[in-house]
C-alpha cells in the first residue's frame, strides 16, 4: 500500500503471569493508509485492544511484554520513542476512544474543561483559548453551547460518548483508534455516533482503526477490514473484497453467523467450539481445532516459519490476503 501512516510488522505480545504466559499477538502485520479506515474484527480475545493499546503504549507492564516487532507511525518505531516523547504523541498525533465512556471522563469536572486541558497539553493556548476551541468542537459534535459547563453526571450515555469523541479530536489526530465506541449505546445512538465518526473523519481527513464484533458497522464505515483470531490476522483484504469473496474459513464462519434477508435458511449455522486458550494455544493453525477444513498439516504448520507446512499470508487477488493452508503460494486454492 502507498501513502502508508501506521505499518505493523510481526508484533508479537505476551503477559506473564504467575501462571501461564498468555500469547495475546502473534506475528502480527498489517499497514493502513493515511485517510483510510480499518475494521479490526474478531472475537472477544482475540487481540483487538491489545493491538490499540500496543500503538498507544498504553500496555501493563508488567504483565504485558513485546517479544517483537515494529509499530512504525510515519516511519518512526513508536516502540523506540522514550515515554516523553509518547505522551506529546498520545492525544496529539494519535488518539483513541475507549469502550465505555464513563471510564475516560472525569465525573467531577465540567466537560469543556476536560476537552480543554487536552488542548492546553498538546498547543500553545491561553485557558481563555482553549476554552473557546473546545467549545468549538463540544458544538461540532452535537453539544450545544449553553450544555457545555454541566458534569458528565448530566448527560446521556450516547451524549457522554460523543464528548469522549470530542476529547479524542480536539487536536485533529492524524490516526484515531476507536474500541469499540458504540457498544454500550443503543442501536438509534450508535447510528447518530457513527454518523458523527464518519463526517469529522472526512472533514480532518484523519486515519480510524475501528474495533468491533459488529460486521454492520464495518459495512458502514471501514474501507479495509482486518480479521483477527487468536492474535494472528487470519484475512485481511478491502470492505468489498471481504464481504463478497471471504476465503478465510473463519471469516465465513463470521459471515454465516449472520441472517440473510436474500436467503430462507431453517437456522444460522454457528461456529462450532470456543475460541482457544491463549496461554495454550494449538499446535499449527491456531483455528484448526474448530476448522470444518481442517487438514492433517493444519495441526503441524508455524506462522511464518520456513518450514514444510509454514502458515504464510497469501494473496488471492490484489490487496486481499489469507493465512491459510487451504490457498497456494500462488493464490490459488488448494481444495
Amino acid at each position: 500500500m502507498n501513502n502508508k501512516l501506521l505499518e505493523i510488522k510481526n508484533l508479537t505480545i505476551h503477559y506473564d503471569t504467575e501462571d501461564a504466559t498468555v500469547h495475546a499477538l502473534n506475528h502480527l502485520s498489517f499497514s493502513l493508509e493515511a485517510g483510510k479506515t480499518l475494521g479490526f474484527v474478531g472475537e472477544t480475545g482475540a487481540g483487538k485492544t491489545t493491538t490499540a493499546k500496543a500503538i498507544m503504549r498504553i500496555l501493563p507492564h508488567p504483565p504485558a511484554k513485546i517479544v517483537q516487532g515494529e509499530i512504525l507511525f510515519e516511519g518512526q518505531d513508536l516502540l523506540k520513542k522514550s515515554i516523553k516523547e509518547m505522551q506529546s504523541i498520545r492525544g496529539k498525533e494519535i488518539s483513541m476512544i475507549f469502550q465505555d465512556p464513563m471510564t475516560s471522563i472525569n465525573p467531577v469536572l465540567q466537560v469543556v474543561d476536560q476537552v480543554a486541558e487536552v488542548i492546553q497539553l498538546h498547543q500553545t493556548t491561553n485557558k481563555r483559548e482553549a476554552y473557546n476551541l473546545a467549545a468549538d468542537i463540544l458544538e461540532m459534535v452535537g453539544i450545544k453551547r449553553d450544555r457545555i459547563e454541566e458534569y458528565p453526571h448530566q448527560f446521556s450515555g450516547g451524549m457522554k460518548q460523543r464528548v469522549i469523541i470530542a476529547m479524542a479530536l480536539a487536536c485533529r489526530p492524524k490516526l484515531l483508534i476507536a474500541d469499540e465506541p458504540t457498544s454500550a449505546l443503543d442501536v438509534t445512538i450508535q447510528a447518530q455516533v457513527l454518523e458523527l465518526m464518519k463526517s469529522i473523519k472526512v472533514k480532518f481527513n484523519s486515519s480510524m482503526i475501528m474495533i468491533t464484533h459488529d460486521l454492520g458497522i464495518v459495512a458502514e464505515i471501514c474501507d479495509y477490514v482486518a480479521v483477527i483470531y487468536a492474535g494472528h490476522i487470519v484475512e485481511y483484504g478491502t470492505r468489498e473484497q471481504l464481504f463478497t469473496n471471504a476465503c478465510h474459513p473463519y471469516t465465513k464462519g463470521l459471515f454465516g453467523c449472520i441472517p440473510d434477508l436474500t436467503r430462507v435458511e431453517a437456522e444460522l449455522v454457528p461456529i462450532v467450539g470456543l475460541m482457544p486458550d491463549p496461554s495454550n494455544l494449538p499446535v499449527g493453525c491456531a483455528f484448526h481445532p474448530r476448522c470444518p477444513n481442517a487438514m492433517e498439516k493444519c495441526g503441524k504448520g508455524c506462522l511464518g516459519d520456513d518450514v514444510e507446512y509454514a502458515i504464510r499470508s497469501v494473496e488471492v487477488e490484489p490487496n486481499h490476503f489469507v493465512s491459510c493452508l487451504l490457498y497456494g503460494n500462488d493464490g490459488g486454492a488448494l481444495v
